[in-house]
């Protein structure tokens, strides 16, 4: 059974600057943990960067195991993965219009269930984009040593490298957020607000998946 490994430290170090070019350059993902953190504070963010970096965990293991070649290979696969994480994003936006926003002092505190929620969301976001595990595919191998061996464990071992940047820097955007959003709950007559943005950012991000072109390349 092959072990996790790394690459040389010069490759491991191109390797971390590139990654954290693209985490710190906001996507779907940091779109999704902003709107989160803005609408229920700084704990719901870091629980959806857990649940989003949890999705990132299995398209890395589906890297490794080749099955992201599968979805590049098959383009009915590739629209319905697409499809069902664009009605997801929307049913997110269309749950969030229709629910009670919380009075100031409750909002404050993210009950268990809500953190659950925003685990779960978080998750079924990141696992529910094709273009994640695309990204995977194309940007993982790049960084393998292949005469070095254990390929599957190289790119299991730079995943993880990765989902430990994103958990930083994704979570540097849910403690900014968070924080706002503190400040946000402090002023009079944001109750709408808070409900209607972040639905319609849902909303919006959804429908932007869904539009989008189809291109796999």
């Amino acid at each position: 059974m092959d072990v996790v490994v790394l690459p040389d430290p010069s490759r491991l170090g191109l390797f971390v600057a590139a990654a954290l070019v693209l985490l710190l350059t906001p996507g779907p993902a940091v779109l999704y943990i902003v709107t989160r953190s803005l609408d229920q504070g700084r704990r719901a963010g870091f629980v959806s960067v857990l649940g989003v970096h949890a999705g990132t965990l299995v398209h890395v293991a589906a890297a490794a195991a080749g099955l992201s070649a599968v979805l590049v290979a098959s383009a009915t696969a590739f629209r319905v993965v697409k499809y069902l994480g664009a009605a997801y994003l929307v049913y997110l936006g269309v749950r969030q219009l229709l629910s009670r926003v919380a009075d100031p002092v409750e909002a404050t505190l993210a009950t268990p269930p809500h953190l659950r929620r925003a685990f779960v969301d978080g998750f079924v976001v990141n696992v529910l984009n094709p273009k994640t595990a695309l990204f995977f595919l194309a940007f993982l191998p790049q960084f393998v040593t292949v005469s070095r061996g254990a390929v599957p464990a190289q790119i299991i071992g730079l995943g993880v490298v990765f989902v430990a940047l994103g958990l930083l820097t994704d979570g540097l955007y849910a403690l900014t957020a968070g924080t706002a959003a503190r400040w946000l709950r402090a002023r009079r007559g944001v109750a709408l607000t808070r409900r209607w943005i972040p639905g319609t950012m849902y909303i919006g991000l959804g429908l932007a998946t869904a539009f989008s072109g189809n291109n796999r390349k």
